[in-house]
C-alpha cells in the first residue's frame, strides 16, 4: 500500500506539483509512530521537488539514505547536548562523528545547534548557546568544513518585545545580552538568522482583530507602516521585516533573515481557531506562488526570503494541542492531508488564478478550496 501510495503522488507531483524554487525548503520531523522510512521520503520529495530540507537530529539512517541526492539537509544539535558540545574538545568529537563520516556524499549545508533556545522552558540554555555555536563552528574549522557548513539555531517569535508595526521590532531585554552576542557569532561567520513565524497563531489568539486574508496571503488592503511609509499585505513578511529592526537596533545590519518554519495546521482543538484545511491550504499555496516569483520583504525587496514549509507530515506523537499534530501537508503514512491545490502552482505566479488553473486537485478527504 505505501509503495502505491508514493507511486501514485510521484506521477501526480511530476505533473502537477511544485515548480524547482531555490528558496523554498521544508521541515521532515520525526515524532510520528508510523512515518514513511526515509528512502520514502526522499521520493516525496523528489516528486515534489524540494531540494532543502531540515532535520531536528543527526539520524543517522536519514543521512545516509540522502547520500548522493540532490536535497541539502540542516541537522541540528539537541537543546540536551548544548551543555555538552560547550567544550571544543566535546564539540568536535560531535561533529567527527555526526557530520564528517556523511559528508560531503550528503549535502550537509547547516548545523543548528538548538532549537528556540531564547524561550525554552530551561533557561540555563541560553549560557550555553554561543559558545556551543562557537565550538561546533571551530570544530568545522579544525576539519575544513567550515566553508561548506554553517552554524546558526531557529528561535522563536516570542524573543520579539515588539514586533508591530515592524519598524518598531525589538528584542526582548531579558535576552538582548546573548542576543548581541550570537548576532555577532553570526557577521562573523556569515551565517543566516533563523526565525519560526506563524502567522496563524496571531489570528488564533485575536481572530475578531486580525485579518484572516492578510495572514493568509488573500487580496486585502494590508497596513503601512506609519514610519517607513512600507506596505505590507501579508503578516509573515511584517514578522519577518520586525525581526531586521530589532537586529537594527543592536548595531546589527547585514546578517540575513530566513524562515526556518511557517505553516497553518489543517485541525485544531474547539478553541483554535482557524485551524481548518481549507484555512491550511490557502495559506501553503499562496506561500508557494510567493515563493515562485522568488519575492522579497517590503523592507529588502532585492533579498529573496528563503522559507522552509513545517511540515511534511503530520506527527502523532508530539504534545500539546491537536494543532501541533497537524501541520503536515501529507498524513504519516503517505496521503495527503488536504488539498493543496497543487496545479495552480505550475500555471500561475499571481494570487488569483483561474477556475481552469486550479481545476485539478490530489484525492484526499479534505474540501475543495476555491482558487
Amino acid at each position: 500500500m505505501m509503495i502505491h501510495v508514493f507511486l501514485l503522488l510521484s506521477l501526480c507531483f511530476s505533473d502537477y506539483g511544485f515548480l524547482p524554487v531555490a528558496s523554498l525548503g521544508i521541515n521532515y520531523g520525526q515524532v510520528g509512530s508510523n512515518l514513511p522510512p526515509p528512502d520514502k521520503v526522499l521520493d516525496l520529495l523528489s516528486s515534489l521537488k524540494i531540494t532543502k530540507a531540515k532535520i531536528y537530529d543527526t539520524n543517522p539512517q536519514i543521512l545516509t539514505t540522502f547520500a548522493n541526492s540532490n536535497v541539502e539537509l540542516i541537522v541540528t544539535v539537541e537543546n540536551q547536548m548544548l551543555a555538552v558540545v560547550m567544550d571544543p574538545q566535546q564539540a568536535l568529537q560531535w561533529v567527527t562523528t555526526h557530520i564528517k563520516p556523511y559528508f560531503p556524499a550528503t549535502k550537509i549545508t547547516e548545523i543548528s545547534v538548538g532549537n528556540e533556545v531564547f524561550t525554552d522552558d530551561d533557561t540555563s540554555l541560553i549560557g550555553y548557546l554561543v559558545p556551543a555555536m562557537v565550538s561546533i563552528h571551530g570544530a568545522l574549522v579544525q576539519l575544513g568544513l567550515d566553508k561548506y557548513i554553517h552554524v546558526s539555531t531557529p528561535n522563536s517569535l516570542a524573543i520579539l518585545q515588539e514586533s508591530f508595526p515592524p519598524s518598531a521590532g525589538s528584542f526582548k531585554s531579558q535576552v538582548s545580552a546573548t542576543m548581541s552576542q550570537y548576532l555577532q557569532f553570526l557577521a562573523n561567520t556569515g551565517s543566516p538568522f533563523w526565525i519560526n513565524a506563524y502567522p496563524y497563531f496571531a489570528y488564533k489568539g485575536a481572530p475578531n482583530n486580525v485579518s484572516l486574508d492578510y495572514v493568509l496571503f488573500n487580496k486585502n488592503p494590508g497596513m503601512v507602516d506609519p514610519y517607513t511609509k512600507l506596505h505590507y499585505d501579508n503578516m509573515l513578511y511584517a514578522q519577518v521585516d520586525a525581526v531586521v529592526y530589532a537586529m537594527f537596533r543592536l548595531g546589527y545590519s547585514g546578517i540575513e533573515v530566513r524562515v526556518s518554519e511557517t505553516g497553518w495546521p489543517s485541525k485544531g482543538d474547539p478553541d483554535e481557531t482557524g485551524a481548518t484545511p481549507a484555512n491550511a491550504a490557502v495559506y501553503n499555496r499562496n506561500l508557494l506562488r510567493r515563493q515562485m516569483r522568488n519575492e522579497g520583504t517590503p523592507l529588502r525587496p532585492n533579498t529573496k526570503l528563503e522559507v522552509y514549509l513545517f511540515a511534511l507530515f503530520n506527527e502523532d506523537m508530539k504534545p500539546g494541542p491537536t494543532s501541533e499534530r497537524n501541520y503536515g501537508l501529507f498524513q504519516p503514512d503517505g496521503t495527503i492531508a488536504y488539498n493543496v491545490g497543487l496545479s495552480a502552482l505550475s500555471t500561475t505566479s499571481s494570487t488569483s488564478s483561474s477556475s481552469s488553473s486550479a481545476s485539478i486537485f490530489l484525492t484526499s478527504s479534505a474540501d475543495k478550496v476555491k482558487s
